[in-house]
């Protein structure tokens, strides 16, 4: 009897289990088919994986999540319509041209901005810095960022990455994507908007994270990892770290 509930109970678990993903798949589905999205936008989707990367992040739809540098919002038009019933969601750095444009139109009244994060230029090419600093939040689900790792020094990854560390629950995940730097190669013009997830990595051990998971969903074997990412024989097909860390 003990072993028949327990395959029960295992029964029940994998049922509950199948149904959220159905749930968190049918509302980023219907938000990749919104009208809110260009073609262009739409066009991007068969590269950039979104329903499968953030199933990998592990994202549900009633998370509490941070997008950091949202851009123009590609991602803040997938995650602000799934979360919208259920969960909460912000945006933090450099949120200016979200603010300006996508926040301000119809159906995203509801994203959160945290203002006030401001990096600066850090005298190295093209790198930004930042000084130590808080998100203000506490107990997030989940953090992402897409391709912006390489945006910062040392320094500004550091601050950025322990801001993250506090705002996570103990559980919560960080979810990093960027586009891949050969280890230990230097910076130059040709690379500087590629990271190297070694380094990266332990930056975030470091800090106290854990690596949760690695995927290859955005791997590019044809990506000689040598050329600037706007290139036209690289763009939209760069070789992409997907990695996903845990704060114990």
């Amino acid at each position: 009897m003990f072993r028949l509930n327990l395959v029960i109970l295992g029964i029940l678990i994998s049922s509950i289990s199948f149904a959220q993903s159905n749930v968190i798949d049918d509302k980023i589905n219907a938000a990749l088919a919104s009208d809110a999205r260009t073609s262009a936008e739409k066009a991007r989707d068969r590269n950039r994986k979104p329903l499968e990367t953030l199933n990998f992040f592990q994202l549900k739809d009633d998370m509490r999540v941070l997008e950091l540098v949202p851009g123009g919002g590609w991602y803040t038009k997938l995650l602000a319509p799934t979360l919208e019933e259920n969960g909460e969601y912000y945006v933090a750095i450099w949120t200016d041209r979200l603010k300006a444009g996508l926040l301000s139109e119809e159906g995203f009244g509801h994203v959160k901005v945290v203002d006030g994060i401001n990096p600066s230029s850090s005298g190295v090419g093209r790198l930004n810095t930042i000084k130590p600093f808080s998100f203000g939040l506490s107990n997030l689900d989940l953090v992402v960022t897409f391709r912006n790792m390489h945006n910062f020094d040392v320094a500004g990854r550091n601050a950025v990455n322990q801001a993250t560390f506090d705002a996570l629950k103990s559980g919560g995940m960080y979810g990093v994507i960027d586009h891949t730097r050969r280890h230990m190669q230097p910076m130059t013009n040709e690379v500087w908007r590629r990271a190297d997830p070694i380094t990266i990595t332990k930056e975030l051990l470091d800090i106290g994270f854990e690596l949760d998971a690695y995927s290859d969903l955005h791997y590019r074997p044809d990506d000689e990892l040598r050329y600037e990412v706007g290139r036209k024989s690289v763009t939209g097909n760069t070789d992409r770290f997907t990695m996903l860390f845990r704060k114990p």
